[in-house]
């Protein structure tokens, strides 16, 4: 494992294939960054809402999206091309996953991210390990994303759109940027089927956890990304 991995977290995580069939896998800890890096680095995620306490998932099938079989319909490359869409990175995360935990969610009351968890990534972020990808138009948020970044993996937690297709062109320029840098894919976390849509799949819970051990070993691009910006 890369060295900037070497983290001193109180907690140990039972080992993901004791999951349940919903792929819960422990209840309780915290969410300091030793934690959180700790989790992702065995695949593991945090998911809960705010009457209970932090829930670590590991679901099983696992869904995924490698880089280079992301799916652009017609209308999303129109948006591409035509939209006037500026994509900046981590240019206002804080903004970005404040927006998402605003998202209504289908069958769902309330946000998963809850205050805890927005400033636990915030923090994160502020440590260089998680990212936002910002899609604006006339110099206005209009969609993006979030997530968090080990060796050659991209960790997506969330996204939002207040314009067409806005989220969607954030993931597009993420992906482009993540081919350039060689990531090997990009974890999904839960199946849906709009992620299936523009070319997620599902793989084995055991198929993921090697492919995540493999990606760790590439060395973790740490530190603000503010530096690439992209014009659609």
């Amino acid at each position: 494992m890369d060295d900037t991995l070497h983290q001193s977290c109180s907690w140990t995580f039972p080992d993901p294939a004791l999951a349940d069939r919903d792929g819960l896998l422990a209840m309780g800890g915290d969410l300091e960054p030793d934690t959180l890096l700790t989790a992702y680095s065995q695949g593991i995620f945090p998911w809960y809402s705010d009457d209970s306490p932090v829930l670590w998932w590991c679901p099983d099938p696992r869904m995924v999206l490698f880089p280079d079989r992301l799916k652009v319909s017609k209308s999303l490359g129109q948006s591409i091309r035509n939209k006037g869409y500026r994509v900046l990175f981590d240019s206002d995360f804080a903004s970005v996953i404040r927006h998402c935990a605003r998202v209504p969610r289908m069958n769902q009351h309330g946000t998963w991210i809850t205050s805890e968890m927005e400033n636990a990534y915030v923090r994160l972020h502020r440590e260089g390990f998680a990212h936002s990808a910002e899609t604006y138009l006339d110099g206005k948020l209009a969609g993006g994303l979030y997530g968090v970044s080990l060796g050659g993996i991209f960790f997506g937690e969330s996204m939002f759109r207040d314009e067409r297709d806005a989220s969607k062109v954030a993931l597009y320029h993420l992906v482009q940027l993540l081919k350039e840098w060689q990531f090997d894919l990009i974890d999904v976390q839960q199946s849906t089927a709009h992620m299936r849509r523009l070319g997620a799949e599902e793989l084995p819970r055991s198929t993921f956890l090697d492919l995540l051990h493999e990606s760790l070993r590439k060395p973790t691009r740490r530190g603000k990304w503010k530096d690439v910006s992209r014009e659609s």
